[in-house]
Parts: structure tokens; C-alpha cells; sequence
């Protein structure tokens, strides 16, 4: 009988009409647990993001120090905190290695005079004790505000730079100064005070504005030579050389670094992507150490329990309770000399590193072991090894993973806070990490941002990137959840 007259009888038709099929073996196609546990993750959106980013952090802490233009050793007294430049956005106006100052009548002169001055945005007088003082606000290129500098050269040194002027036609000497007309003591000292100026320091120009030079010159000779080295000490030349590109002559490159420079003049880029590689690798391998370690000891604890596992808990209380900080001073003063700073630091993580992963694990344990499939194993005969390897360990390794993944960003994390509080120094020609760069730089965090920025964008980004990871993997690793759609 049709309850719904609205539809016809023939819309509706019967499936597997007198057959009976709730005998009938269901087919499916069986997922393995790892292709299963992808298929979650890829569903994951955040973490697939945040696996990308760690590739990517991982890929430049790599290949970064292989390709870089300057090595970890090098520095240059004259491009301390230099800014970012890129070539090829400079001519755009953005990463061109330029700041706004406010300066002085003085500063104006003596960064016009080393051809720094890009773009005067504003000039004005303010009256102070009743003197008028001129300000300019200024756009200066960083890389040109060194100007010129004394260089000491030895005879060979000095030959070569003249071949490399004959050769290319490229000056790279400037007449000497006459200090006997320079107005203060202590621009004696500084290269770009080749002009006339009055005691102030304030440049005197000629009727067309120019700045007027003070050359050193031979009066003996009527052409009016000046000199273009001075000798010292028989065996040294002194000469006058304008740094931007002195520095090109001497490195095969015009000075342009894409994260700027440090308080040495180190490569930020490079420090940064070294020291990223030295923080990955001491947090892989304390990693992996401590999962080891942590994995034998908690599942001993969780699967024998009683006695066993009360005298291993108090001692793992006991390594617990002692500070971090603590253990790793008394570890570098007893065996700095024989292990160095790194050993000390790896074996410090080490020894208590493994605590958290072994309560993960031992509750993990305490969680499976009386569950009926384990039951059912040690009722065939299935001995405690087995049981643990092959029933017990699997279904916790989603959590056991997990916690162990996060525990790369911690010991960056770690590491980092030492090295900002003082407690560790890597800060050498050869080694660096990326909290002893947060630490260098944190003096010049007001005035120089772009020396802490990059540290702190890598070590931001990998917090975040591991934790979005981490949580990734602990869904698609956990057992329960196989062969669900969401």
C-alpha cells in the first residue's frame, strides 16, 4: 500500500530483490597503519603548513653556509650593524641598507663629504641659548656613510693596489690630508675631514657651494702634486681610500649583506643560518638520545610496575628536581676543559632530558597493558618483550612521537634562554647558535632592530612550525583513530 500517494509506485524499486546477502563477506581495500596515519595528517591543514616551514628553516640552515657569500669568520671593523641591503630590491627603495637621520649642521657635512647623503626630506633652525643651529632630516645609505679611511699597506700590498688602478681604471687612492689646516684635533684622525672647516666642524664652502679641499701637496714642485701615500716606518705606506670601494677591491664584491651586520661585523645571514644548523642538530640528536632512553625506561616502569616502578620514579624525581641551569654550570666548570662547552650542553639535556618522555611513556603503559588484545597475547603464550614491542609500544607511539617532536623546539628554546641570560657563550669565529645571536644583540635592540629581528623571526617560526607539527602527528599517529573520515 502507497502512504504517499504524491509519489508514484514506480519511482521506487527494490535492491537485491529475494536475495539474502547479510552473509556476504564486505570488500575493502586495507590501508596500511602509516598510509593511513598520512592521510590524516594531509587532512591536517596547519600542520601540512608547518611541516613546509620546517622544511624550508631546515633547507636554509643547510644550504645556506654553502652558498653564502661570506664565511662565518669573516668581520669588518667598518660595517658594524650595518643594515639589510638586497640588490635587487634596492632600486626600489626598500632594502636598500638606508635609515632616516635627524643630524646636524656638522653630520650633514661630514656625510655629504662620504657621499652618503641619498634624499634630504626636510630642513629647519631651531635657536638654542640663543645660537641658530640647522637640522636636516636625511635619508643615508649605511654601506656610504663610512666614506674614507687611513689604510696601512705593506710594499707589496701597496704595488698591487697600483696595478689593480693601472689595470682597471678604478681609483682607489685619494690625496693625503693637511692636518696642518684641519680646525680640531680629533678629525685629524678621521679620513673624511679633507675640507675646510671652522672649529665647529662645520664645512666652509667656496662661492658655488663646493666643499673646498685641504690637500697635503709638495710646495717644493710647481704643479702643486699632492700626495697620494705617505711612508711610515720604511716599510708601510699610509694611504687615503674610499671604504665602499676599497672594500670591493678587497673582497671581489661591492659590500651589500642581505640581514645586515652584527656588533662585529659578522654576516648576519650566515651566523644566522649556522647557527640555525648547530641549534637542529644539538636538538636532533638530544632527541633522539633522550626518545631512546625515555622509551626503555618508561615502558620498564609502566609494564612491570609495583616496587620497580616506585624506586624508578624517586629517581627520576630526583634528576628532575635539579635545575637545569644548575646542572649545566657544575657540568662546565668539572669537565668544560675535557668535553668542551658543547659536551657539557649535550650532556646536561641528556641527563635529565629523558625524564618527560619516559612519564609519557610509562603512562602510556599503565593505559594498554590491561587491555583485553594484550590479555589475550600473554594468555597464547606471548612473552613481555613481545608484548611490549609488537602490542603495547605501537598503540603509544602516536603520543610517544609527539612528545618527542616537541621536544626539538625545547632545547632550542633552552639553549636560546642560556645563551640570552649569559650562561652560555658559542659566540666565536667558528660556532654561533641563534640564542647567543638574540644575546649579542638584544644592547642594540632599540637602535638596530634588524640584528635581533632575524634571530628571533628563525626561532618564533620554528616554535610555532614544531607545535602545529607535533599536534599533526599525535592525530594521525593515534591508533584509535584509524580508518576514521574526519
Amino acid at each position: 500500500m502507497n502512504n504517499f500517494p504524491d509519489f508514484p509506485d514506480e519511482k521506487f524499486l527494490f535492491v537485491n530483490k529475494g536475495e539474502t546477502i547479510q552473509d556476504a563477506v564486505f570488500q575493502t581495500k586495507q590501508v596500511g597503519y602509516f598510509r593511513d596515519a598520512m592521510r590524516r595528517f594531509k587532512k591536517n591543514k596547519s600542520s601540512v603548513a608547518a611541516a613546509v616551514i620546517i622544511l624550508l628553516l631546515i633547507l636554509f640552515a643547510v644550504l645556506t653556509p654553502l652558498f653564502a657569500t661570506y664565511d662565518m669568520g669573516f668581520t669588518d671593523p667598518y660595517y658594524t650593524f650595518t643594515r639589510p641591503k638586497c640588490t635587487l630590491l634596492s632600486g626600489l627603495g626598500i632594502w636598500d641598507g638606508c635609515s632616516y637621520r635627524t643630524v646636524n649642521q656638522q653630520t650633514y657635512d661630514y656625510y655629504d663629504a662620504a657621499g652618503a647623503v641619498i634624499k634630504v626630506k626636510d630642513v629647519y633652525e631651531v635657536t638654542d641659548a640663543g645660537r641658530k643651529n640647522t637640522y636636516y632630516d636625511i635619508r643615508v645609505d649605511d654601506y656610504l656613510a663610512v666614506g674614507y679611511e687611513y689604510v696601512n699597506l705593506t710594499p707589496s700590498e701597496y704595488e698591487a693596489a697600483l696595478a689593480y688602478e693601472k689595470e682597471t681604471g678604478k681609483q682607489l687612492f685619494y690625496p693625503m690630508v693637511d692636518l696642518g689646516k684641519v680646525q680640531q684635533d680629533a678629525n685629524a684622525v678621521d679620513a673624511n675631514y679633507w675640507f675646510e672647516h671652522n672649529a665647529r666642524g662645520v664645512a666652509q664652502r667656496d662661492a658655488n657651494g663646493e666643499l673646498v679641499p685641504i690637500y697635503k701637496t709638495d710646495e717644493s714642485s710647481g704643479d702643486g702634486y699632492a700626495y697620494y701615500s705617505l711612508k711610515m716606518n720604511g716599510n708601510q705606506y699610509q694611504v687615503r681610500v674610499y671604504y665602499y670601494d676599497w672594500f670591493t677591491y678587497k673582497n671581489g664584491q661591492t659590500p651589500a649583506f642581505l640581514f645586515g651586520t652584527d656588533y662585529m661585523g659578522h654576516d648576519i645571514l650566515t651566523r644566522l643560518a649556522s647557527g640555525a644548523r648547530f641549534s637542529l642538530m644539538l636538538s636532533i640528536i638530544v632527541s633522539a638520545i633522550n626518545f631512546i632512553i625515555g622509551t626503555i625506561y618508561g615502558a620498564v616502569e609502566g609494564y612491570y610496575g609495583g616496587k620497580l616502578d616506585l624506586v624508578m620514579e624517586r629517581i627520576a624525581d630526583v634528576l628532575y628536581s635539579i635545575p637545569y641551569m644548575v646542572l649545566f654550570s657544575l657540568l662546565q666548570l668539572r669537565w668544560g676543559k675535557e668535553i668542551g662547552v658543547v659536551g657539557a650542553l649535550l650532556l646536561a639535556f641528556v641527563l635529565t632530558g629523558w625524564i618527560g618522555v619516559a612519564s609519557t611513556v610509562r603512562s602510556q603503559f599503565y593505559r594498554f597493558k590491561g587491555q583485553e588484545y594484550v590479555l589475550a597475547a600473554r594468555t597464547l603464550g606471548a612473552r613481555d618483550g613481545r608484548l611490549i614491542a609488537r602490542h603495547i609500544l605501537p598503540n603509544a607511539l602516536g603520543t610517544i612521537v609527539t612528545s618527542c617532536v616537541l621536544m626539538v623546539p625545547g632545547v632550542i628554546f633552552t639553549e636560546s634562554s642560556l645563551s640570552y641570560l649569559g650562561v652560555l657563550n658559542l659566540d666565536s669565529s667558528t660556532l654561533t647558535s641563534v640564542g647567543t645571536m638574540l644575546s649579542t644583540a638584544q644592547s642594540a635592540l632599540s637602535t638596530y632592530p634588524h640584528a635581533i629581528f632575524f634571530p628571533a623571526l628563525f626561532i618564533s617560526l620554528m616554535m610555532i612550525s614544531f607545535n602545529l607539527f607535533g599536534n599533526g602527528l599525535r592525530d594521525a599517529l593515534n591508533p584509535t583513530l584509524r580508518g576514521a573520515d574526519d
